[in-house]
């Protein structure tokens, strides 16, 4: 010990970390990580074609943006209550009864930044030092962190490719502890892009409630569902316990919002209560302006959206088929969000001995200027993740350039 150290240990200090060692196990976004390297390539003058970003390419509707201009006009630049103005609460309450059918009220709802912000609000209102939440594997990559940060422990509950990724209930029993609390639930799914039937989601929530958990449900790409599949809430019929499931949902995927950020939380208002204790202290309330906009995409006109899904659903029959025409490659179609998600196992032992589906990502970025997101961070070794959120011509150029460095192999 130098003397300046026992100096100050003298003086009654103490020599402390500069940051705090709850962020020792928190990993940085991997898709946000990628998304960054594809614009620092791009930047330098490189032809990167990015397939990491879960963003849609689409323009925020226009009819949107006109509200935001009016509500500038108008005024709408000061704050506004914690949990939301009461006209956007009151229009996602209806717009909850018109979906999941469920008579909903102003008090279940809270407005957060963006879907993501209500699912860490969450944690940090339920979960003391300890609690488990079980988290079906392959998961959106936020999801572990966002529980070890308010202190929660992540339960991985396998799921699997033959089973369209969806969680048998009796994996989810087997995962049970007595400090379990939660199990968290993301239908349509990211990254797999898998999707609960009726009888399917009707199993697995009312298992967990009979096992004492909490459900909350990810459900933010409910209406980017193809072919004759149907999206099926948590809340999938007013007989289930409402008390113990809560709903995350959002502008970002549906309207093309993403920078908008936001979402909402529809659930126990002794929940909803404590989630808005966190958010008046931690962000004072959600942007007013980006309110009015959400208001005005909530009680709006849907009529973009067929066409939209039109395009997803081309894109996306173009993507599976020129994967899976890739030696080596193996690629499920997947019913709902905007994920194609391939099996590359095959591919790795043609690379370096031992390599892996982190080292593929990377080997594509330097060896065809295509950017992916690797299995690893969400749960799915030996896979990785594309989203078909942009044109066309790009999957197609992109496809090629995976096709012809793939052969090199």
């Amino acid at each position: 010990m130098n003397s300046a150290n026992s100096e100050n240990i003298a003086n009654g200090y103490v020599q402390m970390s500069k940051i705090s060692t709850r962020l020792a196990a928190i990993e940085p976004s991997a898709t946000l990580a990628v998304t960054q390297k594809t614009g620092e390539l791009r930047a330098k003058g490189i032809d990167v074609i990015g397939f990491s970003a879960g963003e849609p390419d689409f323009a925020t509707p226009q009819h949107i943006i006109e509200a935001a201009k009016a509500a500038l006009d108008a005024g709408a630049t000061r704050y506004t209550p914690a949990a939301g103005t009461v006209a956007l609460k009151r229009a996602v309450a209806a717009q909850n009864e018109r979906v999941r059918k469920i008579s909903t009220s102003d008090e279940q709802v809270i407005i957060c930044t963006g879907a993501k912000h209500v699912l860490y609000n969450f944690f940090m209102a339920v979960l003391d030092v300890g609690d488990e939440v079980l988290i079906p594997s392959p998961f959106y990559v936020s999801y572990p962190d966002q529980v070890r940060l308010a202190g929660g422990i992540p339960v991985m509950v396998p799921t699997f490719a033959h089973d369209n990724w969806v969680m048998d209930p009796s994996l989810l029993e087997k995962a049970v502890t007595s400090r379990s609390k939660v199990l968290l639930l993301n239908s349509p799914s990211n990254p797999t892009g898998g999707l609960y039937n009726r009888d399917q989601m009707k199993a697995v929530v009312d298992k967990a409630i009979s096992l004492g958990l909490y459900v909350i449900s990810d459900e933010i790409y409910r209406d980017l569902v193809y072919d004759d599949h149907e999206f099926v809430s948590a809340m999938y019929s007013p007989d289930v316990d409402m008390s113990r499931i809560f709903i995350v949902d959002g502008v970002s995927k549906t309207y093309a919002m993403t920078g908008w950020r936001i979402g909402w939380g529809i659930g126990d208002p002794e929940i909803v209560a404590a989630m808005t204790k966190i958010q008046g202290q931690a962000i004072t309330n959600p942007t007013a302006i980006s309110q009015e906009a959400a208001l005005a995409a909530v009680e709006g006109p849907l009529d973009f959206l067929p066409g939209w899904k039109q395009q997803y659903q081309a894109r996306r029959d173009a993507f599976v088929a020129g994967l899976n025409a890739i030696d080596g490659m193996e690629c499920k179609m997947p019913p709902g969000a905007f994920y194609v998600f391939p099996d590359v196992t095959q591919i790795l032992p043609k690379m370096a001995p031992g390599s892996t589906d982190i080292d593929f990502a990377k080997w594509l970025l330097e060896n065809a200027n295509v950017a992916v997101v690797p299995g690893t961070p969400f749960g799915a070794p030996g896979y990785i993740r594309l989203a078909y959120a942009t044109s066309m011509e790009l999957i197609i150029e992109g496809l090629s350039r995976m096709t012809i460095a793939c052969r090199k192999l």
